[in-house]
């Protein structure tokens, strides 16, 4: 019986773990000199905390060559936008006052890295882009919500 009880309890501590596990996912996106992100694309689930690292891997200082990640609301036109954000330089980029943002990192410079941590919003298709001027062009992507 005892057999058994331990069984169970190895179990019911493995499914909790793999729960756990499926209700958060770390994600490391690296950018770099030539204006890249290294992923287009990021999956994750709806409703998931993600823990989301930019590491910049070029050697650039941020006032040349700084990136962010910048994740847009559905619908928000890019070019746009980034226009917007090329104006915004006292906020790193960010239009002060805009609700075209779901989440965004600090803008930071080469053998630098900064995480957020968020929860993914519904179901759908995002564009995310680095809002430095120009690179928006780019460096742009899409997280995908399943």
């Amino acid at each position: 019986m005892r057999t058994l009880f331990s069984l169970l309890a190895i179990f019911a501590l493995a499914f909790t773990n793999m729960v756990q596990a499926q209700d958060k996912v770390e994600v490391t996106i690296e950018s770099n000199d030539r204006m890249q992100f290294d992923l287009s694309e990021i999956k994750v689930e709806a409703g998931q905390t993600v823990v989301l690292t930019l590491k910049h891997v070029g050697k650039l200082p941020k006032a040349a060559m700084g990136h962010n990640w910048v994740l847009l609301k559905q619908g928000v036109d890019i070019q746009t936008f980034g226009a917007a954000a090329s104006k915004a330089a006292g906020n790193e980029y960010i239009p002060e006052g805009t609700d075209d943002v779901i989440v965004h990192t600090k803008l930071i410079g080469g053998g630098q890295e900064t995480t957020i941590e968020f929860t993914a919003p519904e179901a759908g298709t995002y564009d995310y882009i680095c809002s430095f001027p120009g690179h928006y062009a780019l460096m742009k992507g899409k997280l995908i919500v399943e």
